[in-house]
C-alpha cells in the first residue's frame, strides 16, 4: 500500500509576545490535547473573567441577582454579533442538548406526528426526539446517509423519509461522530415549503463557521459556544425566528416567564450565569489575538496535516490509509480510519478514548459509525503540527497493538 502524501506543515500560531498559543490556556502540559471538539478549552483570560464575576456575585448576592437579567441581555447582544444573528432571535441555554430539549418541550402533538432524524445524529438529541415521539404515540424514522454522501445525496436521503405523516425534522449542521456538514440550507427551504418543523443541531458550528445562520431557514437552531468558541462550559445559543418562538420557554420557570422570547431566558433564578457573561471574553480573545478568519484557516490546515500524518503512520502497519471521505467536509475536523476491530460501537470508542488518556497521555476523540471506528481530529489554535507528529510516531504503534490484542481475544473486542 502506498503511503499517504503529507502536505505542507502549517506554521504554529503564537501570541503577540512570541510565546506559543498554548501559553494562553491552562491545559495540563503532561497531556496532548487533540480533542478540542468534545468539551472545548477555556483560555486563561476567560477563566479570569469568570472568576472575577463569581467573586462579585459572592460579595453581594442581593445586588447581583436582581441585576443579572440585564447583564445576560448584554452578553447575548455581544454573542449575537459573533454569530451574525439578530439578538432578538437569540436566547442563551446551558448547551445544545438543553436547547433541543426546550424545542421538544414546546412542540404539541399533531396528526401525522412522526419525527425524522439521521444515523449521524448526536445520541442525546436523538434520544430526546425518541422521547417526544413516544409522548406523541408516533415513530422516529432514521435517514441513512452514507459517510461519503455529497450534498445532493444527503439531501435526497433525508427527504426520502419526509411525507405527510412527518411533523419534525432534526438535522445536524455539523455531525459529531462523523465530522461532516449536512445540507441544512436546502433541507430547511424544503421543510418550510412543506410545513415541517426543522430543528438544526449546530453544536459544533459556532467558531468553525463564520456565519452559521446565513441563508438558513429553520424553526430553531442550537449551537454550543464552549466548543470552538472556547467559552466557559454551560453556554450555548438557541436561535428561533418563526412562530415556534412564542412557545419556547426555559427549562426552569422563573420570574421572567411572562416576558416574550428571548427575554424570558435571561431570568434563571439563582443559577450561576458567570459562564454566559464571560463567553464574549473568550470569543473576543481569539478575534483580537489572531482574527477568527486566520484561526479557522489555521485549524483547517492543521487538521488536514494531522489527518495525513496519522493516516500515513497507520498505512505503514497495513491499515487503510487514505484520508476518510466524508462527502461534505467541515473546517478544522478530519477522520482517520482505525485498524480493523477497534471502535466498532460508541461504547468501544469511548473506551479507546479513556485508554488513550491513561496509557498514552493523549486526549483524543474516537468515534464509531456504521460499525467502523475512527479517530476524529479536531484542531484548535493552541495545537501544533508536532502534536500530530507525536501521535503518529508514539501512539499509532500502541493503537495497532490494541487492534491485534482485540483480534486475539474476542471477549475484549
Amino acid at each position: 500500500m502506498n503511503e499517504v502524501e503529507v502536505g505542507t506543515v502549517p506554521r504554529p500560531l503564537v501570541l503577540p509576545d512570541g510565546r506559543p498559543a498554548m501559553a494562553a490556556w491552562t491545559l495540563d502540559p503532561r497531556l496532548r490535547h487533540l480533542n478540542h471538539g468534545s468539551f472545548g478549552a477555556v483560555p486563561r483570560v476567560a477563566q479570569q473573567r469568570q472568576s472575577a464575576l463569581r467573586a462579585e456575585m459572592e460579595r453581594a448576592p442581593v445586588v447581583w441577582f436582581p441585576s443579572l437579567p440585564g447583564r445576560i441581555a448584554a452578553a447575548r447582544a455581544a454573542l449575537a454579533g459573533h454569530l451574525r444573528a439578530d439578538v432578538g432571535d437569540l436566547a442563551l441555554v446551558p448547551n445544545a442538548s438543553a436547547g433541543a430539549s426546550v424545542v421538544f418541550a414546546a412542540l404539541a402533538a399533531r396528526p401525522g406526528g412522526d419525527i425524522v432524524v439521521t444515523d449521524h445524529g448526536y445520541g442525546a438529541v436523538t434520544m430526546g426526539a425518541q422521547r417526544l415521539a413516544d409522548r406523541w404515540g408516533r415513530s422516529v424514522r432514521t435517514a441513512r446517509i452514507p459517510l461519503a454522501a455529497d450534498a445532493e445525496q444527503a439531501y435526497q436521503a433525508v427527504m426520502a423519509e419526509v411525507d405527510d405523516d412527518v411533523a419534525l425534522l432534526v438535522l445536524d449542521h455539523i455531525t459529531s461522530a462523523t465530522a461532516r456538514l449536512m445540507p441544512v440550507e436546502r433541507v430547511g427551504a424544503e421543510a418550510a415549503r412543506r410545513g415541517v418543523t426543522l430543528l438544526v443541531d449546530g453544536a459544533h458550528a459556532p467558531g468553525l463557521l463564520a456565519a452559521p445562520l446565513d441563508g438558513l431557514v429553520c424553526d430553531a437552531w442550537v449551537g454550543n459556544l464552549h466548543k470552538w468558541g472556547c467559552a466557559p462550559r454551560g453556554t450555548a445559543a438557541l436561535v428561533a425566528r418563526g412562530p415556534l418562538r412564542t412557545d419556547l420557554h426555559p427549562l426552569i420557570d422563573s420570574w421572567g416567564a411572562a416576558e416574550p422570547f428571548p427575554d424570558r431566558f435571561d431570568h434563571q433564578g439563582t443559577l450561576d450565569a458567570t459562564g454566559c457573561l464571560a463567553a464574549p471574553t473568550a470569543l473576543d480573545f481569539i478575534d483580537d489575538t489572531w482574527g477568527w478568519d486566520t484561526a479557522r484557516r489555521y485549524m483547517d490546515e492543521l487538521a488536514e496535516y494531522g489527518a495525513h500524518v496519522v493516516a500515513a503512520a497507520f498505512a505503514r502497519t497495513g491499515t487503510p490509509a487514505d484520508p476518510v471521505d466524508v462527502g461534505m467536509p467541515v473546517p478544522g475536523m478530519r477522520l482517520v480510519r482505525l485498524p480493523e476491530g477497534l471502535g466498532t460501537s460508541r461504547v468501544a470508542a469511548d473506551a479507546l478514548r479513556d485508554r488513550a488518556t491513561a496509557e498514552l497521555g493523549v486526549e483524543a476523540a474516537f468515534t464509531s459509525f456504521d460499525g467502523l471506528g475512527y479517530l476524529r481530529l479536531s484542531a484548535h489554535v493552541y495545537n501544533t503540527p508536532e502534536d500530530y507528529d507525536h501521535f503518529a510516531e508514539a501512539c499509532v504503534p500502541h493503537v495497532e497493538k490494541w487492534a491485534r490484542e482485540s483480534g486475539e481475544s474476542p471477549a475484549r473486542a
